[in-house]
Order: C-alpha cells, then structure tokens, then sequence
C-alpha cells in the first residue's frame, strides 16, 4: 500500500523567535512568492474547504472569513462530515455526488486512495519550508495542516496535589508505576482516569500504539506481516503489553459503571475541572479543555506497554503530522484550484494565516518558517518530549479510512467487557487479513 509519509523521525516545526501579532490581510509574514493580497488576485471564485477536525470548526470559520477579507473575490465555504462519518467517506461522497471539495482535509492515511484526483503541489512555495519531505511517489500531494501527538493527558495541578509535591512524568516509566501513580490519586480523593469512548480515539490512536510499539520500529512492515497473516497478536508483546495497560485504565476509570456515556467532551472537562487526573487523548483536546479552565496547566504522559523501565516506547509520545490537505483537480476549475493554493499559501507566509494554526486552531505547524512560540501547555509538552527525541510513529496516519470504525467498535467491546484480548486479537487479524 502507498502512503503518504512526513519523512522519518518526525522533526517539528517549533521556533522560539516571536512573530508579529496577526492582523488582517499583507504582513510582515508574507512570502515574495505569496505577494500582497492584490497581486495575482482571482476574481469571483467560491472554492468549499472540507474540515475534518470538527474541534476548530468556528475557528476554521473565523479563518475563511479574515482570508476574505484580505482577498477580494475569493469566497470560502467550510464544510464539515457529520460525527458518525469518516473524512474519507464525506470526502468520497462528495465525488460521488460529483461536487467534491476544493480541499479536503484527511486523515494523512487516506490521501493516497485520491492521488489520481490531487493536484500535484510540488512546486508550491511552502514545499521548501517543510520540516520534512511530505511526498508520494516523488510528488508532494498534500498540505499538512497540523502535527499533532497524543498519550495520557493529565492535570498537573491535581496530580502534585495528589503527590503533596513535584510530579516527574519520566518516572512513570512502566505499566506497574502507572498504577502505582494512579493508586496515590485514588488515595487523595480524585478519580485517576476517565476514558473516552469514542470509535476514533480508541481504535486509531491507543490500538495503533500496538503497531507503532514494535520493536522493529517500522509500522509499515508489520502492518503487512498483518495483511500477511503472519503475526499472532496473541504472543505478541507489544500487544499485550498495550491491553496490560488499558487494563489498568479501565480498573481506574471514573466511569467504569458506565464506561459508553463519556464522550470527547465530558472527558475533557472532567480533567480541566480536575474531576479526574487524566485522559487519553491528543493535543487538539486543549480547545476543548479550556473551555472549563482556560489557564490550566496540563501535560502529556506516554502510555507505557511494558514493565521494563529501559523499554523507549515507554518514555516515548506518538507525534505525527495527521491531517492533510489535498486540492481537487478533477472538478475544480483552474481558477478554484488557484485560489485553493492562494489559502495555503496565507496559511503559511501571512501573520494572521499562522496566528490561525497556532493560537486559533491550536495546532502545530509543520513548517520551519513558522517560529510562533507555542501558546498552549499540551503543545509544549509535546514540543518537549520531540525536542529529545522520545517519540514513536503516529501509527493512524498508516490505517485505512474504516479502521477506526471497525477496530474502535472492537475496542469498545473490550472497555465494557463484552470482549477479552484473544477474540480482540482475532478481529484485529480478520480486520487486516482484508484489508487490500
């Protein structure tokens, strides 16, 4: 299988240096390929933007309309998939309905499934400022929109109360020092866990740390040793290892009587309010988060999937550039697809493009022009752990589109006990066994 690839070792496009306070249209942030917002300006053109991170939906709003305003005659349309369906399979029903999406932001696993269909941005000004190759086949496809990670998101002030001091997240370095720390919360009066329940969450995100655990390091070749038929989760380590984990999760959950009722928000809100120490989840929870404690501080803990304190994985955070944008040239006219690469462009080079990605949107952007300092505490954490190099492949950006929807449902068995780890095991194995 082809896939869109955000070179190796992930290298994120974090500076230090401040940039101008954004504003509307021109900017000292402009690009001389990029020009003024009235050089090159396109007329009477409606282009539509699919958005796949529903988080940032008014956010991605706001964006559209300040990029209007700065360029006379291009109208943006923000789209969105509904909650029970997949980018892929909004962004395929689009082109079934012969109205696809100008851009379409998608899980950075699907982009190859319409590369016949992407214009090729190979020679977009940004390309050259990439913190690293985003290519397939040699052609650079698609925009990546954010780089983001995930692992057990916690509320610092609850845990060092709980601690009666300093919290060091590197000595939760094992499954048995995870349940120890949860123990100690539980001590002091406060729920250790809540988990979410979502599809998503679950099956694209914790299961796939199974994938990105291996010791070989190369999510790509196990995943066809799956295909293959050749791995047996049941003896696998790193499988195991991972549901050890979960097991701890779920005896600490705030909601293990109910396990299905919580959903992204109520998870969210539980930890920022401190209800509960921890979530699992990824860095675009903090929107989500600050909307019950704005200044809260909040901090990224690996999900460890052994009890050997040596073990990388352990000390290690899934980081990946995940959402990616691609311009439709089958239907988009030369004028669409023009002012499709112009947004892009103001996204990357104008100050109030990269105010958008990482004040508004909370996202961390993939480019090494962009030296915003990172303004929310999960970002930073994450920024931490990639700055000495304690990260493991984002393992989603590597799964087909209905993944998350067939193994999120098998996980969902496992978190209410309708499951246990072999027949969890065997649906992982028929799930890939199909996979073409």
């Amino acid at each position: 299988m082809k896939r869109l690839r955000f070179g190796g070792a992930m290298a994120l496009a974090l500076g230090f240096a401040m940039v101008v306070t954004a504003c509307g249209g021109g900017s000292e942030a402009t690009s001389p390929e990029q020009g003024s917002s009235d050089a090159g300006k396109t007329e009477n053109v409606k282009i539509t933007f699919l958005n796949s991170k529903s988080e940032i939906q008014q956010q991605m709003n706001e964006a559209a309309k300040t990029f209007m305003d700065a360029n006379a005659g291009i109208t943006v349309e923000v789209i969105t998939a509904a909650e029970s369906q997949s980018p892929v399979e909004r962004a395929s029903s689009l082109y079934a309905a012969g109205t696809p999406a100008t851009l379409a932001m998608l899980d950075a696993g699907d982009i190859a499934k319409f590369q016949d269909k992407a214009a090729d941005l190979s020679n977009e000004a940004w390309v050259a400022d990439l913190a690293q190759p985003n290519e397939i086949d040699g052609k650079t496809l698609a925009f990546p929109f954010a780089v983001e990670g995930y692992g057990l998101i916690y509320n610092k002030a609850v845990v060092e109360q709980a601690l009666g001091g300093a919290f060091d997240p590197a000595t939760i370095n094992t499954t048995d020092a995870l349940a120890g720390l949860f123990q100690s919360i539980e001590a002091a009066g406060v729920a250790p866990m809540i988990i979410g329940s979502m599809d998503w969450s679950l099956g694209n995100h914790y299961l796939a740390l199974a994938y990105a655990t291996q010791p070989e390091g190369d999510v790509s070749a196990f995943l066809s040793q799956l295909q293959a038929g050749e791995v047996k989760l049941a003896d696998n380590a790193a499988y195991n290892g991972l549901l050890d984990t979960f097991d701890v999760l779920k005896q600490y959950n705030k909601a293990k009587n109910d396990p299905m009722a919580v959903n992204l928000e109520q998870s969210a809100a539980a930890v920022a309010k401190g209800e509960a120490a921890m979530t699992f989840n990824g860095n675009w929870l903090i929107t989500e988060m600050q909307k019950s404690n704005p200044d809260g501080d909040f901090g990224f803990l690996p999900v460890p999937v052994s009890n050997d304190a040596n073990d990388a994985a352990n000390a290690s955070i899934a980081i990946g550039a995940t959402k990616q944008v691609f311009i439709d040239k089958e239907k988009s006219t030369p004028a669409q697809q023009e002012a499709a690469k112009k947004f892009l462009n103001w996204l990357v080079y104008d100050a109030a493009g990269q105010d958008f990605l990482v004040n508004k949107a909370n996202v961390i952007p993939a480019f090494k022009n962009i030296t915003l300092e990172l303004s929310n505490p999960l970002a930073k954490s994450l920024q931490e752990y990639n700055n000495a190099g304690k990260t493991i492949p984002f393992a989603g950006n590597y799964v087909p589109g209905d993944h998350w929807k067939v193994l999120g449902a098998s996980m969902q068995k496992y978190l209410v006990d309708k499951s246990d780890r072999a027949a969890l095991a065997a649906e992982v194995e028929e799930y890939w066994k199909n996979v073409k």
